[in-house]
């Protein structure tokens, strides 16, 4: 697919990219069967090629009307057209890019607008995000359900290790996940603490930049990446052997941040050292001797559900399965696992029609077998499945600490306060 690229667009990177980048596109149409927002409502513009065809005129033209906007923030960004397209074709960098072209045009509905702006000031920022949920838990009681199953109920947390211990690894916190889910991390710590490894937060990690990166704002997600960069490496000068991450949004993203920021003189050595340090967390504790662990599986079945971040972005769709049945959990069968669940970030907020039906389409194909709890591997995913789930549904690797036996001296600290 040829692009002739049009002359206001003669020195944008982003274009040049997106230009280069499209001309990979033979427009077979395979990414169509793939794509969860087409087989939604077979409009062709709502599928990569149709969305790859919008991104070419606009570089084309210069001209991004509401069409490019609207499709364009209609997609998942799931990737899972890139696990299927036989030509490789880089979409989600295209589609980045096409954002990034219509970010200064924006010609939405100002509510639309206002909303977007609010997203990405709060969520990224715990210290405005935490409070505002609090808020909201507080009155979880009284909301209407509509707005209830937005708001996760508050988690007791678990007691965490007391000692230190010779490996060290630095452990993501997640502008969202140390609010909203904390005890996936805590669990993380536990179980990495009976490995010999202490998990260690980096003081002045914010947010990996993943929301304004996918809401268009370019910059301002280069900004959050330079934080994360600079709060992470002071650890890795003094050993710590590999960056952790329990959220494959952030993970994805933060492996990702040598490419983003290659271009930056001052950040590309050091954020192409995070990259390849940065582990998620099934990746690395499959490289453990996790037989070594304590643990009693739980009666049930379980349901793994794998985040598109995961199988699409990171390119592991089993691990957790692998882990998982290797320490004897019973995995129930499930399937379309390839398809979107439709939180993607703040899609569900943004999108919220579209968000619940491909929500629901995902847990008839997780409870197809009556598991008895869902797991998985994001805490998007996580907490818009648990809205509507009717059955438990948890990040994997609490149940992993939830099963291990007890061992007095690694949890002798007192447990962490409810957050």
């Amino acid at each position: 697919m040829h692009v002739k690229l049009h002359a206001d667009f003669a020195g944008n990177a982003a274009a040049q990219e997106a230009a280069a980048l499209t001309s990979a596109c033979v427009h077979c149409g395979f990414c169509l069967a793939t794509c969860p927002t087409y087989l939604d409502n077979r409009d062709e513009r709502d599928s990569p090629r149709g969305r790859i065809y919008l991104i070419k005129s606009l570089l084309e033209t210069g001209n991004g009307d509401a069409a490019v906007e609207t499709h364009l923030d209609r997609c998942l960004t799931c990737r899972s057209c890139e696990t299927t397209c036989p030509s490789g074709v880089a979409y989600a960098r295209i589609a980045d890019a096409g954002r990034r072209l219509v970010h200064h045009r924006d010609s939405r509905p100002l509510a639309t607008r206002t909303l977007r702006w609010l997203l990405r000031q709060v969520v990224p920022r715990p210290a405005l995000f935490t409070p505002l949920l609090r808020l909201g838990q507080g009155l979880r009681g009284v909301m209407p359900p509509a707005l209830r199953e937005h708001i996760p109920p508050r988690q007791q947390r678990l007691p965490l290790p007391s000692r230190s211990l010779p490996r060290r690894m630095v452990l993501l916190q997640g502008c969202v996940q140390r609010a909203a889910t904390p005890r996936t991390n805590d669990a993380a710590r536990r179980v990495f603490a009976r490995l010999g490894i202490e998990l260690v937060y980096a003081r002045g990690e914010t947010c990996c930049g993943a929301v304004n990166h996918h809401l268009g704002a370019h910059d301002a997600a280069l900004t959050d990446l330079r934080r994360t960069v600079d709060a992470i490496w002071p650890h890795l000068e003094n050993g710590a052997e590999a960056v952790i991450s329990s959220a494959t949004g952030c993970g994805v993203q933060i492996a990702d941040c040598g490419r983003l920021l290659a271009a930056d003189p001052d950040y590309a050595d050091r954020a192409a050292r995070v990259s390849d340090l940065t582990r998620d967390i099934a990746d690395a504790l499959e490289q453990e001797a996790i037989e070594s662990l304590p643990l009693r599986p739980a009666p049930g079945s379980i349901a793994v559900h794998v985040p598109c971040s995961q199988q699409h972005g990171m390119r592991q769709p089993g691990n957790v399965r692998r882990l998982m049945a290797r320490w004897g959990y019973t995995l129930a069968k499930t399937r379309d696992d390839h398809l979107c669940c439709g939180s993607a970030g703040t899609y569900s907020i943004l999108q919220p029609a579209t968000s619940r039906r491909l929500r629901d389409r995902k847990l008839a194909a997780l409870k197809m077998a009556h598991p008895d709890r869902i797991v998985t591997a994001n805490v998007g995913c996580q907490l818009h499945l648990q809205g509507a789930a009717g059955a438990p549904v948890m990040h994997w690797i609490e149940c992993i600490a939830e099963d291990l036996q007890a061992d007095d001296a690694l949890s002798a600290g007192p447990s962490a306060a409810p957050s």
